[in-house]
């Protein structure tokens, strides 16, 4: 919830603090407050996993929720404005990313090493559940806690976070004794660095650059986005091959305690199972900031709603996303403990490609009851996907893993949603930019805007405009008002351009072009992951040891295992 309460409240916290999210200098501060957490998030959980199956998965999980309350005070005592309250709030937000990575790098393992087999399933289901379900919720409460006022989209997480510190510390035990081994140092650096570095060049690939509505061209983003695919390859032989490079072992690194365990990529359920989860995120990134700017910015205005009121009533009309995941989540996890994971994890993906394909066919001023009943069917076939999909990887994995796994599954899942950011606000601004300029700059002009002045503000970059609608902001208010052009229009002109219906009107055509791409790559990758997921197989190691030198020969190949009573018969992990 607390990683998604700040999208919808971002106008609130900038009014509060006294900038302009999108002045040309500040659309950095708008970008790291939105990524800030999900860049830390995919960097770290791997990390932490592997330090919770080292020292202790309880002990991690209790220092994070700790960490995640200081920073959750820090946050609501930002005592600047302006540009320095701006890095207030994007440093205590990183901080609350570490401590939230400690927690969902170790409550899956957590809850394997709790549950037995036959209710494990449920138990990640509900876990998983009310994890999908807060990012949406988070949406709805950003709306209305910013309302009251700014600073109480970070107070809500106080008294969570500190009952929450309090309940871990005095309830949780440890259920796994934790294998002690050489901290990876030279794996972490490099995992971090070359991370860190790609997603902050794709980040930055979202500004313009130049005379360029997209940064791509930008030498800083290519030298981050090479530099970044190097340092995770010579992090792929550090881990495979550590004595290969000089300097390993100066280093310290051992063969035998790697960060990222590598080898359990040929565990074909652990392999399928986080290639599903990278898909699956990239898909639902997309889809939850092309629904914001799609309700906020074109169907509410439509529908009379003022822009500054659209943020709360995006999330409203959004609740039936999150309906869905309420429902399908424990119950899919609940019959996969009986019936198996890969048939509902499978399922699951196509009624969402299926949900996809739809938003593609409807029209941009669609009819609500066929809009909802397609965000239902997406969110059930996410929930239906989720926890058997988490429950299989997770059971595929022997014990001593589990917290580096439940690591590696996150950090799919959270470089998913990064990377969807990136990939789908650049197709959508690409396709803004060969459209809207001289469609805007026509449409000014007809209602008295002097031609120079309609010139340059369609000659602003079109993330402006986007942002300014998922801000919701009136985006010609905005372009215009700093300028003075309003003052000399007349009342009936100035009420048309600033209206609820001129800028829908206008950008609906070359935005529904981008839906159509969006929502059709959208499709295309949760069909991939749902045939990684049907391939994902039946097998897991049995003996508690990794297949080092190959996938190992199931002795049961027609036995679920990690699914149902067939595989709890004679499984020596369960």
């Amino acid at each position: 919830m607390d990683a998604s309460i700040v999208i919808i409240s971002l106008p609130a916290i900038f009014r509060g603090i006294g900038l302009d999210p999108l002045a040309a200098g500040n659309i950095g501060y708008l970008l790291w407050m939105i990524l800030g957490y999900l860049l830390v998030s995919a960097v770290l959980v791997v990390v932490l996993g592997r330090l919770g199956d080292m020292f202790g998965r309880v002990r991690i999980y209790n220092l994070g929720f700790l960490i995640f309350a200081c920073a959750s005070v820090a946050l609501s005592l930002d005592p600047f404005r302006a540009g320095a309250g701006a890095l207030w709030l994007i440093l205590w937000r990183i901080v609350q990313a570490f401590g939230g990575s400690m927690l969902t790098a170790n409550s899956a393992a957590i809850l394997t090493d709790a549950f037995p087999a036959r209710q494990r399933g449920m138990a990640l289901g509900i876990n998983q559940m009310t994890a999908l379900a807060g990012q949406f919720l988070g949406l709805l409460a950003g709306g209305l806690l910013a309302a009251v006022d700014w600073r109480a989209v970070f107070w809500v997480s106080v008294p969570v976070s500190i009952t929450g510190t309090v309940w871990s510390y005095l309830s949780l035990r440890e259920t796994a004794s934790g294998r002690r081994g050489r901290v990876d140092w030279l794996g972490n650096l490099t995992f971090a660095c070359g991370a860190g570095i790609l997603l902050a060049g794709i980040t930055y690939g979202i500004q313009p650059y130049g005379g360029s509505a997209t940064g791509w061209g930008n030498p800083w983003v290519l030298t981050g986005l090479s530099g970044g695919v190097f340092l995770l390859l010579a992090f792929c032989l550090v881990e495979t091959r550590p004595r290969a490079l000089g300097f390993a072992r100066a280093a310290g690194t051992r063969a035998v305690e790697p960060m990222f365990r590598l080898s359990l990529f040929r565990v074909r359920a652990f392999a399928a199972g986080n290639l599903a989860v990278l898909l699956t995120a990239i898909a639902r990134g997309g889809l939850q900031f092309m629904l914001i700017i799609w309700l906020q910015g074109i169907w509410l205005p439509l529908r009379g709603y003022d822009f500054a009121d659209t943020p709360l009533w995006a999330g409203i009309f959004m609740l039936p996303l999150t309906l869905g995941f309420l429902i399908a989540g424990p119950v899919s996890g609940y019959l996969s403990d009986r019936f198996g994971a890969r048939l509902f994890a499978t399922a699951g993906l196509v009624l969402v490609a299926a949900s996809f394909l739809g938003l593609l066919a409807l029209p941009v001023n669609f009819d609500y009851a066929t809009f909802a009943a397609l965000l239902l069917l997406n969110g059930l076939g996410q929930g239906m996907f989720s926890a058997p999909n988490t429950s299989s990887i997770m059971g595929s994995v022997p014990a001593e893993y589990r917290g580096v796994a439940s690591g590696m599954r996150s950090t799919f899942q959270n470089s998913g949603t990064a990377l969807s950011i990136g990939v789908f606000f650049s197709l959508m601004v690409s396709g803004l930019a060969s459209s809207l300029p001289a469609a805007l700059s026509g449409g000014l002009q007809a209602h008295g805007v002097p031609a120079a002045s309609a010139e340059q503000a369609a000659s602003l970059p079109p993330v402006s405009t986007l942002f300014a609608t998922f801000l919701g902001n009136n985006p010609v208010g905005h372009l215009l008002g700093s300028s003075g052009v309003l003052d000399q229009l007349t009342a009936t002109q100035r009420a048309t351009l600033t209206g609820h219906t001129f800028f829908p009107q206008l950008v609906s055509g070359p935005f529904h072009h981008g839906l159509t791409v969006v929502f059709g790559v959208a499709a295309a990758m949760a069909l991939v992951a749902a045939l990684a997921s049907a391939l994902r197989g039946r097998h897991e190691p049995r003996d508690g040891r990794l297949p080092e030198h190959g996938p190992a020969a199931d002795p049961h190949p027609e036995r679920p295992a990690g699914d149902g009573p067939a595989a709890r018969a004679d499984h020596p992990l369960r």
